[in-house]
């Protein structure tokens, strides 16, 4: 299929709220907030932009004194773990406002602009991170840590690599391949980094770092439930995008990025860290490649990790922000900066 990029300024748009497409539409741009076809986005809206925090904010002084006592294991998971987290947060801000030159639905391009600024200021988080705990080499060195780890380079290239084809391939289909690796980075290939931070935390360490990724993880959980309502959208509006044959496609890719985690995993993490085992990454980030795929009506990927495994249940008590179990449509902001998280669900 064709796709079709928006015109910028167009005087003959559509009006009419059911005229209203995600691609192929004839959009004015107009934001009007009291008309959108996408019942959802008023929600997803609120939450995000409730989200606000400033990374400055949290405080750094005991992680470091920890870093220079994590163990040999623990500060190479950290940096490659951290390394690889800058990197898909400046890919994803470089993205955005790719995918919005084809979205036609005005409510869903302002979601996209929320979601853009909240990778840099995710960016400027591990900046921050690191600009605390290291010295200024030490720091240049983790930044540009998939420029000398061939091993970290193709973790970032499986991603990438799908972003370039839609940057060379303008098509529909395209899209919705590069909109799954989104999904797969989103909610699978930072859900596994953010969890090992959170097995330093519940080891009392870095209790900074952990905060940081807690904020970080409340936006990603935004970000992930936008695409997949996006996806979802698009499987009822261009149903041919979603025939037998090209599911098939999208369950290879969500196998592939879990293959490649697990394998990443082992590498950066290792046998050697306290609380956290080969097996234990294994199972959860197949759970995750479950997740993901049944949220966008792809079905089961691994028979026997339909549920969240008992040794990994640790997880979802670190990723909220307050530390207050909420779910998305209850959620309430209880002050700047400390907004109420949304649990991953999906």
């Amino acid at each position: 299929m064709e796709l079709k990029k928006k015109a910028l300024f167009n005087e003959n748009g559509d009006i009419e709220v059911n005229k209203r497409r995600m691609i192929n539409g004839n959009t004015t741009n107009l934001n009007d907030f009291n008309n959108m076809k996408y019942k959802w986005v008023s929600d997803w809206y609120r939450q995000a932009m409730n989200n606000f925090w400033i990374p400055e904010e949290i405080n750094m002084n005991q992680d470091i004194k920890d870093y220079r006592l994590l163990s040999k294991a623990e500060r190479t998971a950290y940096d490659k773990i951290l390394s690889f987290l800058i990197f898909l947060d400046s890919l994803q801000t470089a993205n955005l406002p790719n995918v919005g030159e084809y979205i036609t639905a005005n409510e869903v391009n302002l979601c996209l602009t929320i979601q853009a600024f909240q990778e840099a200021l995710h960016s400027q988080s591990y900046s921050y991170m690191l600009d605390t705990i290291c010295a200024p080499q030490e720091r240049e060195d983790i930044l540009y840590q998939w420029k000398n780890d061939e091993k970290l380079l193709n973790r970032n290239k499986f991603i990438g690599d799908l972003y370039n084809d839609f940057q060379e391939h303008k098509d529909a289909a395209t899209l919705v391949r590069m909109m799954i690796a989104n999904y797969i980075l989103e909610g699978i290939y930072f859900y596994s980094g953010f969890m090992f931070f959170y097995n330093l935390g519940r080891n009392g360490k870095m209790p900074g770092s952990v905060q940081e990724i807690r904020y970080i993880n409340r936006d990603e959980n935004t970000h992930l439930w936008l695409f997949r309502n996006i996806l979802l959208e698009l499987q009822k509006e261009e149903p041919e995008l979603f025939d037998e044959e090209k599911k098939e496609i999208y369950r290879d890719m969500i196998r592939q990025g879990v293959e490649e985690e697990i394998k990443w995993g082992e590498y950066a993490i290792g046998n050697e860290i306290e609380g956290l085992t080969p097996k234990m990454i294994h199972d959860y980030v197949k759970y995750l490649g479950n997740l993901r795929s049944q949220g966008i009506g792809l079905g089961i990927l691994y028979e026997g990790y339909e549920e969240e495994p008992k040794s990994m249940e640790w997880v979802l008590r670190y990723a909220n922000a307050n530390m207050i179990k909420t779910d998305f449509f209850e959620a309430r902001s209880s002050a700047y900066a400390k907004s109420s998280a949304l649990v991953d669900d999906l």
